[in-house]
């Protein structure tokens, strides 16, 4: 691993894991036979309940529904529905890990929306995907293209129930300017494994934010990848766990080329008996990245006895000429301190706690720049609260 022994102690320090191996060397493949069959001690799937994958990691899950997709978009923009051989799938990335390969061959046909180059999206678009319904199985394929100095919104919106694994593709064009917002507010009972991939072009822009409420298990990975100099990306996660849920999203930033920025800030809160949630935060910077800004930060707040939060950020540096790098990570329960000030000023515990859960949240919610999501999410949290008594 390239890293130098000063980097090494502060990643020690703060409580990074250092990975058995370099993030440079991870395997993708479109073929589900070139990975084995994971047992649940690999590093990539130990925090996950292998059981309730319901096949989706051992090929026994064959698809038995489809998903269904509502489309809401701007006029500007182009929606298709395309077969397997269309040339352009695969574009943003390779499937890193056994599902993966599983949903890139099973899907049949996938959804490919177009922001047209030198164009500016009138209205945020949204992509409402259903699932297969209670106990069918599901794969499929997502791809959105922002092409040269094109700026949009795009909310990804999925809802209903069964299990359903997918890749979905962010193509960002030269100068293009996107945000992207991927909710999971799934039913009880759904299961959701999903790997996103982010290819961003020179000078382009990505806000890429991804909300989890809902589902028995969710495991989102999505990763950026850098196609020219210039490239930014923010990746921002909200998620609330409930008694029961598992929650994971893995994140894995390649900084592979020079002058580019990466910035993730993902938060946290769980609540009742078994709630768990995982987040990784890789960040590798390789030799040829030079001049490379990246931060990453993953808060959690745990609300009741009985939930459990893992939190892994790695950092991995091949060059020392950077502009800055660096990581955070804490878990924690309420702050009592907090919790004094605002009860000496007369308000009480209950709605004490109620605000610092509002502000613990607030810096993810201000930047989310469509009010309907916003607002849906604030409802989602008060919601939580309420059930939680807080």
């Amino acid at each position: 691993m390239s890293v130098t022994e000063n980097n090494v102690s502060e990643a020690l320090r703060e409580g990074a894991v250092i990975p058995a191996a370099s993030r440079a060397e991870r395997f993708t493949s479109y073929d589900v036979e070139a990975f084995e069959v994971p047992g649940g001690r690999e590093e990539n799937w130990r925090f996950t309940p292998m059981k309730r994958l319901r096949g989706l990691h051992d090929g026994s899950a064959a698809a038995t529904g489809e998903i269904t997709i509502d489309v809401e978009a701007a006029d500007e923009l182009k929606v298709e529905t395309v077969g397997r051989e269309d040339a352009r799938l695969g574009e943003a990335g390779v499937p890193s890990d056994r599902i993966a390969a599983q949903a890139y061959s099973a899907f049949t046909k996938a959804t490919v929306v177009t922001v047209p180059k030198e164009t500016k999206a009138s209205k945020p678009s949204v992509l409402r995907i259903h699932g297969p319904g209670e106990g069918q199985v599901a794969y499929g394929h997502l791809q959105v293209r922002a092409e040269a100095f094109a700026e949009a919104v795009i909310v990804l919106d999925h809802v209903g129930s069964g299990t359903y694994a997918d890749n979905v593709e962010f193509v960002i064009g030269d100068s293009a300017k996107v945000t992207v917002v991927s909710v999971q507010d799934w039913a009880d009972d759904a299961v959701h494994v999903s790997e996103q991939h982010l290819k961003l072009g020179r000078d382009a822009t990505l806000k890429h934010i991804v909300i989890t409420l809902g589902g028995d298990l969710v495991r989102v990975s999505p990763t950026a990848t850098f196609a020219d100099k210039g490239g930014d990306v923010e990746m921002l996660g909200l998620y609330f766990a409930d008694a029961g849920q598992h929650q994971e999203h893995r994140l894995f930033v390649d900084h592979a080329v020079p002058n580019c920025k990466s910035n993730v800030m993902y938060k946290g809160a769980l609540q009742g008996e078994g709630a768990h949630t995982v987040w990784i935060g890789d960040v590798l910077i390789r030799a040829a990245a030079e001049a490379t800004d990246t931060y990453e930060l993953n808060r959690n707040l745990v609300l009741t006895p009985g939930a459990r939060a893992d939190s892994v950020p790695n950092l991995e540096i091949e060059t020392g000429e950077i502009e800055g790098a660096g990581h955070a990570s804490a878990t924690g329960r309420f702050d009592d301190e907090q919790l004094f000030y605002l009860q000496s000023r007369g308000i009480a515990e209950e709605a004490a706690r109620r605000l610092v859960v509002r502000g613990f949240f607030h810096e993810i919610l201000v930047k989310i720049d469509v009010p309907e999501v916003r607002e849906r999410l604030e409802a989602a949290i008060e919601a939580e609260l309420e059930a939680v008594g807080a």
